[in-house]
């Protein structure tokens, strides 16, 4: 039996040119946990998220991953002249993703498809980052402002999802401003990691 995910942060802190973020931010996940990164706009929540993506180093501290990665930030990644079902299945086939489509459908753009992406709504794009996401079959989540554009029902979904994955043995670290309901209750107010 191989041992599930596990991300962890050990004393991290982040530089943003002469400015600290945070200093001694330290955390440990495990499969099924989720966490809720809270805090004021230009905190540092996106940068907490890049760090543990590797994307961008810590000043200080290390993170540590065992499982692989899947991001969602504030670009959809997907390009904006193609067609939303032909940029799904480009990134589709770099992930080794079979059905695209049936994640597209999960998040009710189906019948969008043969949309040129740049014609999509903000919200339609989230719902396309998140069907990306699905293709990508991630262990560890990193959402970024994850429900930002979405309607009611986009919100729900987006909860169903992070806790159908926390459930299947992943991990979810989400920032948001807005309030969402994750599995676990856990949240990780970066202002508490303040100088």
């Amino acid at each position: 039996m191989q041992p599930g995910p596990k991300i962890a942060a050990q004393e991290l802190a982040c530089r943003r040119g002469d400015r600290l973020l945070f200093a001694g931010l330290s955390f440990e996940l495990g499969a099924g946990d989720a966490l809720h990164l809270s805090g004021p706009n230009g905190i540092g929540k996106t940068s907490l998220l890049r760090i543990l993506a590797g994307l961008l180093r810590p000043f200080a501290g290390e993170v540590l991953r065992d499982g692989s990665i899947g991001m969602v930030d504030g670009r959809a990644a997907l390009d904006p002249q193609a067609p939303l079902g032909q940029a799904l299945q480009f990134w589709s086939a770099l992930d080794g993703c079979t059905a695209p489509d049936n994640h597209a459908d999960q998040l009710g753009l189906g019948h969008l498809l043969d949309v040129p992406v740049r014609y999509l709504s903000t919200g339609q794009l989230k719902r396309a980052a998140l069907a990306r996401l699905l293709a990508q079959d991630a262990a560890i989540w990193l959402l970024d402002e994850p429900l930002n554009g979405l309607d009611i029902e986009g919100v729900a979904l987006v909860e169903a999802l992070v806790a159908r994955h926390c459930a299947g043995g992943g991990i979810a670290l989400v920032a948001s401003h807005q309030a969402i309901t994750l599995p676990t209750r856990d949240v990780l107010a970066i202002v508490d990691f303040l100088l």
